[in-house]
């Protein structure tokens, strides 16, 4: 039997596309690989009800995570799909991007606005920003986890990511360490009243996600509230971007060594390269201009911001693929979920922090 999510560059998207996202453990997830005794038009007609529940639910095909991030490094069995299926139609329709570009654009530049706008015209409004993004990750990674038969109590999860919000914006980082024991108490407590049964499997859920929404992106609100606090979170955004811009530059022109074929096969070690190579001389510039810093702690904070981006964006992809999904949800058009867009942000958030700590200390 074949390994989940096999890349052999012999099977096309399309059939990936139909694997069983609710299947066992144990249970057949290549189509080559049942029995041979079952019918073609039987295992087909299998496979596509398999396919149809995936894409009610709202989730798709988890072997591309359709950022088209370090394109050209992707295993010969991505550009191979021969027309076949919903693959082929996403080609036809958006392109190599495999989503709709001017939707994906028009949001962007949406969700820009909403960021850059609070941060010089009434930074307090940003606060409202990270709990709202806060609680939609937490919504949307308790939903995905869900699928993989973890029930993480979405109530306290929710609420104690809104107080380590709010505690990290007035009282910093130590009150948002104070924030997450308290958070893990008052869930374990929660989930109590719902029995033994699977208790160590929904709390370890419940671990994650506090851990990986709240607490790692409530770095950024000890990161904006200084005097020039705009400025550190505006480079920290910006690295986050020269990074994703260098590494699919790069990995279009120069990719050909993938860097994790088992988990972003499009992801490529050129296209690494290049979002470290982007993202150091591009912050060496940004944050000479807006905080006075040497342009050698410029590239420093550059380099090790772009791998932290890096790291969170395969973490995600990861996580996506063990549970069989495409996209956290689909509350973007055009690209996914919230946390499908913070998947880099909440690495590089409190590398940042850290870094700025050091390099460019609040004075």
């Amino acid at each position: 039997m074949s390994e989940p999510y096999d890349t052999d560059p012999r099977r096309s998207g399309a059939s990936r596309a139909r694997q069983p996202y609710d299947a066992a453990p144990d249970a057949y997830t290549d189509p080559s690989d049942r029995p041979a005794e079952e019918s073609r038009g039987g295992r087909r007609r299998r496979e596509d009800a398999h396919a149809e529940h995936g894409a009610a639910a709202g989730y798709g095909d988890p072997g591309d995570d359709g950022t088209g991030g370090y394109d050209g490094a992707g295993t010969p069995g991505d550009a191979a799909d021969g027309g076949e299926g919903e693959q082929a139609a996403a080609a036809k329709d958006y392109g190599r991007a495999g989503r709709n570009v001017p939707v994906s654009i028009l949001v962007a530049v949406g969700l820009l606005l909403v960021i850059l706008t609070p941060l010089f015209f009434f930074k307090p409004l940003f606060l409202v920003i990270l709990v709202a993004a806060a609680g939609l990750g937490i919504w949307e990674m308790t939903r995905a986890l869900r699928t993989s038969g973890a029930r993480p109590p979405l109530i306290p999860l929710l609420g104690g990511g809104v107080a380590m919000m709010c505690l990290a914006w007035f009282s910093g980082v130590d009150a948002l360490s104070i924030g997450l024991l308290i958070t893990v108490l008052a869930t374990m407590v929660w989930r109590m009243g719902d029995g033994p049964a699977g208790y160590q499997r929904d709390m370890g859920a419940a671990a994650l996600i506090m851990v990986y929404v709240p607490f790692l992106l409530g770095f950024a609100a000890p990161l904006t509230t200084p005097e020039d606090g705009q400025w550190r979170i505006l480079a920290t955004l910006a690295a986050v971007v020269l990074s994703d811009t260098g590494g699919f530059v790069a990995g279009v022109l120069f990719g050909k060594h993938p860097m994790a074929p088992t988990i972003s096969p499009k992801k490529s070690w050129e296209g690494f390269a290049g979002s470290i190579i982007a993202t150091g001389a591009g912050s060496a510039a940004i944050l000479w201009a807006l905080l006075d810093v040497a342009p050698w702690k410029g590239v420093l904070f550059g380099m090790v911001v772009s791998v932290a981006a890096v790291l969170g964006d395969l973490a995600e992809s990861l996580l996506k693929r063990d549970l069989g999904i495409k996209d956290m949800s689909n509350i973007l058009p055009g690209h996914g979920g919230i946390m499908d867009r913070l998947d880099s942000i909440v690495f590089a958030v409190p590398t940042a922090y850290l870094l700025l700590s050091v390099l460019a200390p609040v004075a």
